[in-house]
């Protein structure tokens, strides 16, 4: 039930990026919904009536390819999308004089949509059909081939809605995808820290008395100085992660920090209400 809300919501919030602020603003999309706009801006053809249709001829070639839950809530959603389109294409809605603010609202939308969409294991891209298909049959990467296929997408647009809409598009994309990374990573962002120093005992003992974490310890050896170091695996939110440093430079100016991003974190100390990854 959970799901089909997610799918509900994310859908509905895409459909209002695409005819609110896409459509009358000249932006296209990638997958079969840029393919459904640009159709729309050369042919004048409903996206609720061509989005259908271009997914049902990408269905039928790759449909073997798909996982069967995939196949079925796709179907849902790309209905339901299309459903949502016809409903809001009848409230009328005016070109804003700066593009670029459409642009950015329409990616901003648009990646929250698809953020609950994604959350509920769905999609409407419909190249990424294509995609799988290549990857079974020919081993070509599944993520890069997606990336192409989208890309192709955009960059035919240049010759339908023209170069400069065609980049407020790019910027459109580019916003979504970072929404939507909000959205399934979370708000409360985490990085994880890798720290090399002879003096790891005495950071993790002020790491745990002053910002109430722990580390996890690995031994390790540097192959250039062949030396035994203990490697201190830190997770933290991203807004202590100045002070984290401020304290490790206190104890060990030199000491060799690594920084990642981390997507998701559960479990260990973070499920108790502190700020680390406990081992």
């Amino acid at each position: 039930m959970k799901n089909i809300m997610y799918i509900i919501i994310g859908t509905l919030l895409f459909a209002l990026a695409v005819t609110q602020l896409a459509m009358p603003n000249s932006i296209a999309e990638g997958g079969i919904v840029g393919m459904s706009l640009l159709i729309y801006y050369g042919l004048d053809i409903s996206p609720s009536i061509s989005t259908p249709i271009i997914f049902i001829l990408l269905l039928g070639i790759g449909i073997r390819y798909l996982p069967r839950h995939m196949v079925y809530k796709t179907i849902f959603n790309v209905a339901l999308f299309s459903f949502f389109i016809w409903i809001f294409e009848g409230v009328y809605a005016q070109p804003m004089e700066d593009p670029l603010l459409a642009a950015i609202f329409a990616g901003a939308i648009t990646g929250v949509g698809f953020g609950f969409i994604y959350q509920a294991g769905s999609s409407v891209g419909g190249t990424s059909i294509i995609a799988r298909a290549f990857n079974q049959q020919l081993g070509w990467d599944l993520t890069g081939m997606t990336l192409v296929l989208d890309a192709l997408v955009v960059i035919a647009g240049i010759f339908i809605i023209g170069p400069v809409s065609t980049m407020y598009t790019l910027i459109t994309l580019y916003i979504g995808k970072v929404v939507t990374d909000f959205v399934l990573g979370g708000f409360d962002s985490k990085k994880a820290l890798n720290v090399v120093s002879p003096y790891s005992e005495q950071i993790s003992e002020r790491i745990t008395k002053e910002l109430a974490s722990s580390a996890t310890v690995f031994d390790g050896r540097g192959e250039y100085m062949k030396e035994q170091r203990r490697v201190l695996y830190i997770v933290i939110h991203s807004h202590r992660l100045l002070r984290l440093k401020r304290v490790i430079k206190e104890v060990d100016p030199n000491a060799f920090i690594v920084v990642h991003n981390v997507k998701d974190v559960s479990g260990g100390t973070f499920s108790i209400g502190h700020e680390e990854v406990r081992s």
